[in-house]
C-alpha cells in the first residue's frame, strides 16, 4: 500500500474507534447520535481513499460517499425527531430508561 494512503486511513480508523467508544459508553441519545455520525464519516473517508487508490480514474467511491451522506442526513433528521418525542414523554434523553416506554 502506498504511504500516502496510510495518512488517510489512520485518522479514519481513529475516528471510527472513537465513534464506537462513544456509542458504547454514552447513555445520552444525542451523544450516541454524534458517535454514529462520526463512524459514518470515517467510512465515507475510506470510500473516497480506496476509490482513489484502487480506481484512480473512476468516481464510484465519490458517488457512493455522496449517497451515504444523503442517507446519513435523513437518518439524523429521523433520529432527532425520535429524540424530541422521547424527551417530551420522559423529560430526559437517557437511552437506558427508554425500555420503560414498552410498558
Amino acid at each position: 500500500m502506498d504511504l500516502t494512503v496510510i495518512w488517510y486511513i489512520v485518522p479514519s480508523l481513529i475516528m471510527f474507534c472513537c465513534g464506537i467508544y462513544g456509542f458504547i459508553t454514552r447513555k445520552n441519545m444525542i451523544a450516541m447520535l454524534i458517535s454514529l455520525e462520526l463512524m459514518l464519516n470515517a467510512v465515507d473517508i475510506n470510500f473516497v481513499v480506496f476509490n482513489r487508490y484502487l480506481f484512480p480514474g473512476q468516481l464510484e467511491g465519490m458517488f457512493f460517499t455522496l449517497f451515504a451522506i444523503a442517507i446519513a442526513a435523513a437518518e439524523t433528521a429521523l433520529a432527532i425527531a425520535i429524540i424530541i418525542n422521547v424527551y417530551r414523554w420522559a423529560k430526559h434523553i437517557d437511552a437506558s430508561d427508554i425500555t420503560q416506554m414498552k410498558h
